[in-house]
């Protein structure tokens, strides 16, 4: 997979892209990360991206041109790849997006900043917007982040388990269960029991039932999607 990044903040990025799993999938080629400085793309001495917005009101908006300048020079014309606008208008991200957009050999994420876009890159050049949540943050680069930490799991060898990002909360539309590790007991507070059995099949009974549990306590609305809905004939009050 390679993340095609375009921002005016590219040195945001890399000091997570430098650590841990990303970094490892990087140097194992499993994925690939292009940062692409929007400013390199401007005409004037003095590199505007922004300007103020027609029709009046406070703040700033980025221009048109450097953004298509930019896209269309790096991925070309047109795109041959999904363009990914990180907007708050966007359709919210989910684990399911994120194992959507793994199929995709190329992706490019469009990192907005002030009041936003000039619309015509939306209309024009943008092919999906995605939202991370109910809220508005300085700019997009770390929903980029976001999305490329968890669209990366999805990518198979960025992980030592490869069923480990489907095991991990909504991989199969529930939370995840409870971990443990030594010790066995801290404070009087015990590891359960089943994981110290050895019975594979005892501890995936476990799990499964706490999954259950753990998802109706804390976010009951999974359980109410029908298409993700589980048995629920172990549930217990």
């Amino acid at each position: 997979m390679h993340f095609d990044v375009f921002t005016l903040f590219p040195g945001v990025f890399q000091p997570y892209l430098d650590s841990s799993i990303l970094q490892r999938a990087q140097e194992n080629g499993f994925i690939k990360v292009s940062l692409h400085n929007i400013r390199d793309w401007t005409s004037d001495r003095h590199h505007v991206t922004d300007d103020a917005p027609y029709g009046g009101g406070g703040g700033m908006v980025m221009k048109v041109e450097p953004i298509f300048a930019a896209v269309e020079s790096v991925l070309g014309i047109p795109p041959p790849c999904p363009l990914v606008y990180l907007s708050p208008q966007g359709r919210p991200f989910s684990t399911a997006i994120a194992r959507e957009l793994a199929q995709q050999p190329r992706l490019g994420l469009l990192c907005g900043r002030y009041e936003g876009i000039d619309e015509r890159v939306i209309e024009h050049l943008v092919t999906d917007q995605i939202s991370i949540g109910d809220y508005v943050l300085t700019g997009g680069e770390l929903p980029a982040l976001v999305l490329i930490d968890a669209v990366s799991r999805f990518i198979p060898g960025v992980l030592g388990d490869p069923d480990g990002a489907e095991d991990d909360s909504f991989g199969n539309g529930l939370l995840e269960y409870p971990h443990y590790t030594r010790p066995e007991e801290f404070r009087g507070w015990r590891v359960p029991e089943v994981l110290l059995s050895g019975n594979h099949a005892l501890v995936a009974k476990w799990r499964r039932e706490q999954s259950l549990l753990r998802t109706k306590k804390q976010r009951p609305d999974l359980l109410d999607d029908e298409s993700s809905k589980p048995s629920t004939k172990n549930l217990k009050e």
